[in-house]
């Protein structure tokens, strides 16, 4: 497995994990540094902070994500009329797939450069960060739709017939 294709894989893992670890923490800061701050009359603590680690993690999971699926083909299909083409034909169908799928991953990524230079002097609420940074993983997973997308076209087609995408 290359390079490309490990580093996406490993940082959805590390997205799901801090996802976990977010929403646990978000729990004990809710229901329990709330209730003893309530009780002891202190000030509250602000955790909204929470909120925007959780968002920002869920939208870069989502957009990585949706690209490994587009590399393993594990995206939903539905074969009605695939099995009835001849091979030639339905190598021609899953080349236009693969090509409208970098279209729109490629549309994606220009909308989220965009997004990402009029955004990056704003900053979130809570954790004072560029929101460029939520909209990159728009930009990334564009890219990496295409990449994936383009390499699906001059990757030789999977030996079952209607197995093709």
């Amino acid at each position: 497995m290359s390079y490309i294709e490990r580093l996406p894989r490993m940082a959805v893992t590390a997205l799901i994990t801090l996802a976990m670890i977010n929403l646990l923490i978000g729990v004990v800061l809710r229901y329990g540094v709330a209730a003893i701050t309530n009780y002891m009359d202190w000030d509250s603590v602000p955790f909204t902070w929470v909120e925007e680690v959780g968002e920002m993690a869920l939208a870069w999971l989502t957009l990585i994500g949706a690209a490994i699926g587009i590399r393993s083909r594990s995206h939903f299909t539905l074969h009605f009329i695939t099995p009835l083409l001849s091979r030639s034909l339905r190598r021609g169908l899953d080349i236009l797939n693969h090509l409208l799928i970098a279209g729109i991953g490629a549309l994606a990524a220009w909308y989220a450069w965009g997004l990402c230079k009029l955004n990056w002097t704003l900053t979130t609420a809570g954790l004072e960060i560029s929101l460029a940074f939520l909209y990159a993983s728009a930009l990334v997973g564009g890219v990496l739709i295409v990449i994936y997308a383009l390499s699906m076209i001059v990757a030789p087609p999977p030996r079952d017939a209607n197995a093709i995408h």
